[in-house]
């Protein structure tokens, strides 16, 4: 009986396992498993000069394998995914497992910028990600008809449209969809890539990393040029890592080895077949893999291959800028959760309308994918070296014996994407630049919130009356008590906040209990509800109540107040007023951050969204104390 309970709960784990790959399969690999549509096309970009031949046609294949085998399957999958925050992946993410490990406080401000710059990134490879993906899928109109190339663009435009404004639904019932639909993407892959193997099988030469070599002996500086356009096929091998924390290692790990790389491979070796046949499939190697009467189907398979694709980048940006919100980067936003039970599923209508215009004037500017090629690498290849580098201080860092062998491979890879990066910046004047101005802009956007967030703080807790001294004072001179209970939501676990010293210096009256509420932010995705609550009586009615929430969890004064409730402090909604101070920033200059960053900042502020409403106050019980402090 023990050993079929046994088997039971074993089979049990791997149909779980089973249907979490395949959930994975859609919001993991969209974005790579795309790359087949334009990759092998762009290497053989008229502008590069590489002749449609044999000894090229192999030497890129192999370039395109060594490339997944190194970036994707050892470096993402093999040991990336290991250095997790507490099961959570993503460069944020890393960037403060790595600040909270190393013994060295010098280096904490450094790897928190290259984590911020590595996260604006993302945001710039978010604008581009789903312009190029849908509009190398409508390219196959012009394939099956060239009469229909005038409706490429208006279609791109048209799913696009319809894919934003989808978002503010949540991606529940959607994903539901995207596993089945990204599964038979992949079959669809490997088979129409096995079609044309079997019909030039010289192509599995390409396994060799000779042929590589032989590549940059032939071509010299055009062969270190196309490696940019072999770069497009790894692009996406970041989300393996971002997306770690909705799935885990094993459904991701199995998901690539048994599906996607292999689907990968078999695909652009059936490309390279089909050039070796045919040298002028070049024009659309992909589409050209297809007989006549599936064309069709495939068009609008792949169009669905790349709607999911830009919708699980989307999801990304809009997990990034919760984890960026929650650490302090940008300024409260309104953050929908689509999902009651998928904790994760967010919805950003200021991100998502943002993306969407800028979507929408890639499209309009480059109007084909072959002209966006040239935006897409360098971001991309940026954040895989931000992540490298992260993974390689952080493998130093913890000093365990076997992490020298990975630091040695990682420096192997590093080596490569260093030439990716570099010849992805030969594409600057192409469009690299626009990405990039990007993150440069979000960069600022975020650093000037931190700091200036950080000075703000540092100058009110100068002027905090400390508890003892509070506490001091009233028993001296009693003030007026009324009824109730006020709650004054405090930044800084430690003095007086200046919402209730205001109140009464003005008013003259206390309420019997009063709370003082902080939400404090422990770099880690999430907190045990065991530690997530501390309630101290300072004595006089005066409570401190300390809430912890990672970021990757969304603070609520209710909530958490329900959680004080139970140890110890009573809590009665209706009689309760919830204090909120507004701090309004002047200007002053020759100290501190310059001008036009204090400026920044105040205008940051003041289209942030209330504490309020961010930390879910009830509005009919809520009043709010302003104050000026001089920036």
């Amino acid at each position: 009986m023990g050993i079929r309970s046994s088997d039971s709960a074993v089979a049990d784990r791997n149909g779980a396992d089973r249907k979490l790959m395949l959930v994975a399969l859609g919001v993991v690999f969209g974005d790579i498993g795309t790359s087949p549509l334009y990759a092998l096309r762009e290497c053989f970009n008229p502008d590069h000069g590489i002749a449609v031949n044999e000894a090229n046609i192999l030497g890129l294949l192999s370039l395109i394998l060594w490339s997944l085998v190194l970036v994707i399957s050892i470096k993402y999958v093999g040991i990336v995914l290991r250095a997790d925050n507490r099961g959570e992946g993503g460069v944020l993410a890393l960037s403060t497992l790595v600040s909270t490990a190393t013994p060295n406080w010098k280096l904490w401000g450094p790897v928190s910028a290259v984590g911020l710059f590595g996260a604006a990134l993302f945001f710039g490879d978010g604008f581009v990600t789903p312009a190029i993906s849908v509009l190398s899928a409508m390219e196959g109109l012009e394939v099956a008809s060239p009469q229909l190339e005038r409706f490429v663009l208006p279609g791109a435009v048209a799913v696009l449209t319809g894919l934003f404004l989808m978002q503010r639904h949540g991606t529940g019932a959607m994903g539901r969809l995207f596993g089945p639909v990204t599964l038979t993407w992949f079959l669809t892959l490997a088979a129409l890539g096995l079609l044309h193997i079997g019909e030039s099988p010289g192509v599995l030469l390409a396994i060799n990393p000779m042929y590589a070599v032989h590549f940059f002996i032939n071509n010299g500086g055009m062969g270190f040029v196309t490696l940019a356009s072999v770069f497009l096929a790894v692009t996406g091998g970041e989300a393996l890592y971002a997306d770690m924390g909705h799935f885990g290692r094993a459904p991701i790990r199995k998901g690539w080895f048994m599906v996607v790389w292999p689907a990968l491979v078999l695909n652009y070796f059936g490309q390279g077949a089909l050039l070796m046949n045919n040298p002028l499939a070049v024009a659309n190697p992909f589409y050209l893999l297809a007989p006549g009467w599936l064309l069709p189907l495939l068009i609008v398979l792949a169009t669905c291959a790349t709607i999911i694709a830009s919708q699980a980048v989307i999801s990304g940006v809009f997990s990034v800028t919760r984890q960026a919100l929650n650490l302090g980067y940008l300024p409260r936003l309104r953050v929908k959760h689509s999902s009651e039970q998928e904790i994760g599923q967010v919805y950003v209508p200021t991100v998502n309308w943002l993306l969407f215009a800028g979507t929408l004037t890639l499209i309009i500017s480059f109007r084909s994918s072959s002209a966006l090629a040239g935006a897409y690498g360098i971001a991309i290849s940026s954040t895989m070296l931000i992540d490298t580098i992260l993974v390689m201080m952080l493998l130093r860092v913890r000093q365990e014996p076997h992490n020298r062998k990975m630091v040695a491979l990682l420096t192997l890879i590093l080596i490569a994407e260093l030439a990716f990066f570099c010849s992805n910046l030969l594409k600057f004047d192409d469009g690299g630049w626009l990405p990039v101005l990007v993150a440069i802009g979000i960069y600022v956007l975020m650093s000037t919130w931190q700091e200036g967030r950080r000075t703000l703080a540092w100058l009110i807790a100068r002027e905090q009356m400390p508890v003892r001294d509070f506490l001091s004072m009233i028993e001296k001179d009693p003030p007026l008590r009324v009824e109730g209970t006020a709650v004054y939501l405090a930044a800084e676990a430690g003095g007086m906040p200046r919402a209730l010293l205001n109140n009464l210096k003005f008013n003259r009256v206390l309420h019997q209990r009063n709370v003082l509420l902080t939400f404090v932010r422990p770099e880690v995705p999430f907190v045990q509800s065991e530690e997530r609550i501390e309630v101290q009586n300072l004595g006089e009615g005066l409570w401190r109540v300390t809430a912890r929430y990672g970021f990757m969890e969304t603070p609520n004064v209710v909530t958490a107040l329900r959680g004080a409730e139970e140890k110890g402090l009573a809590y009665e909604p209706e009689s309760t007023v919830y204090v909120v101070g507004r701090e309004n920033p002047t200007f002053t200059t020759g100290s501190g951050m310059p001008l036009w960053r204090k400026r920044l900042f105040a205008f940051m502020g003041r289209n942030s969204q209330l504490a309020a409403i961010h930390f879910g106050v009830p509005s009919h019980r809520l009043l709010e104390v302003s104050s000026q402090v001089k920036l």
